[in-house]
């Protein structure tokens, strides 16, 4: 639908948003949440038009999806039940949200070892935790496990020989089933077999893993693929409930709108036609960027790869483009990267993926809505 500038003047912002007075005074939510919702409309779209490049998109028919959420991360500070995680959690679900990713890393040392397990970060009764929290709030609950990996990322994963993917399959497969068990027993709706695992996804130990995990596992059951590159190459997608993809491709300049929408349509075109194929919907269970001067170039950039300068403008235009191109007869859910548990996580300054405290904030809040 786009960002509009016209609302329902007698409609309380403060309630919808429903976050108390922030302690953070340059939170986006702060700063609008009292003076209601002409104030949040009005800000988002005059700061976004502020330069003809961050104009607010022009969407034809209503875009909101099915499923709208966030992958939610925790941080030491706001560990998953304190009473911090509750607030992050009680902010998300009045802005809109009705599902979170839950992710539990799982560390490998290199991407050529094949020894891999459930990382530090969240052990499986945090996740049990995690899950109740969610839904407490009134989110579902989609684990969605990560595979850590130093200096690189999941897709770099490949194994020398034969005998060493089946070492790295059997552990693998070792900590998605207790994954996928406590995700079961503790009524999580959904739940990710794997994510980006781009070179293992040719493997024939798949498809006997995934009817393992079918077992275990009563809810949807789905796959993140990499881009449309990754997902045009996945043999099992018969074999889920839905097609994955995460979605990072260059989009160009800061200032180039239109090569971002090219490139956003081109996978979600070629994405469309693989659900065709298989007869699935889509889930989109990540796309954004830092709110970071130049990272449109590289939306997969993260903070630590190079230091830029703090910009919330594109960050947000960036995420209201997606929402247009976003076809809701192909695209059922869409996972913003990322939301800590941490209340007062992000800021207008902060330059990470987070859009806590920032312009993008208003644009999900407008999005999941359904307008402002």
């Amino acid at each position: 639908m786009g960002l509009r500038t016209t609302i329902d003047a007698g409609r309380p912002c403060a309630e919808d948003i429903g976050r108390r007075p922030a302690r953070r005074a340059t939170g986006w939510l702060a700063t609008a949440g009292a003076w209601g919702c002409r104030l949040l409309a009005a800000g988002i779209a005059m700061t976004m038009m502020a330069g003809a490049a961050f104009a607010a998109p022009a969407c034809s028919g209503e875009r909101r999806l099915q499923t709208n959420g966030v992958n939610l991360i925790r941080t030491e500070n706001a560990p998953f039940g304190s009473p911090a995680s509750r607030e992050s959690l009680a902010r998300l679900a009045k802005l809109g949200a009705d599902n979170v990713a839950i992710v539990p890393f799982l560390w490998q040392p290199g991407p050529h070892d094949p020894q891999i397990g459930l990382g530090s970060d969240m052990s499986l009764d945090e996740l049990r935790v995690a899950i109740a929290a969610a839904q407490a709030a009134g989110l579902d609950a989609f684990v969605k496990p990560h595979v850590w990996v130093p200096q690189t990322w999941a897709g770099a994963i490949a194994m020398p020989d034969d005998a060493a993917w089946t070492t790295w399959f059997g552990h693998y497969r070792t900590a998605l089933i207790d994954i996928a068990q406590v995700a079961a027993d503790a009524g999580a709706t959904s739940l990710a077999v794997g994510t980006e695992l781009v070179q293992s996804t040719g493997r024939p130990e798949w498809p006997a893993l995934i009817a393992e995990i079918r077992a275990i596992f009563p809810g949807t059951l789905v796959y993140v693929a990499h881009n449309a590159d990754e997902a045009e190459t996945v043999p099992f997608w018969a074999q889920l409930d839905r097609i994955g993809v995460s979605l990072y491709p260059p989009l160009g300049a800061d200032d180039a709108r239109q090569d971002w929408a090219a490139a956003m349509a081109d996978q979600l075109r070629r994405i469309a036609a693989v659900s065709r194929k298989s007869g699935r919907n889509v889930w989109v269970a990540e796309y954004g960027l830092r709110s970071a001067a130049g990272a449109a170039a590289k939306p997969w950039e993260s903070a630590e790869e190079r230091d830029a300068a703090a910009d919330d403008v594109l960050q947000a235009a960036v995420i209201a483009e997606w929402h247009c191109q976003f076809d809701p007869a192909v695209v059922e859910g869409a996972w913003v990267w990322r939301w800590f548990t941490d209340p007062d996580a992000g800021g207008r300054t902060d330059t990470d993926f987070t859009v806590q405290g920032k312009l993008a904030e208003g644009v999900l809040f407008c999005h999941w809505r359904g307008g402002c």
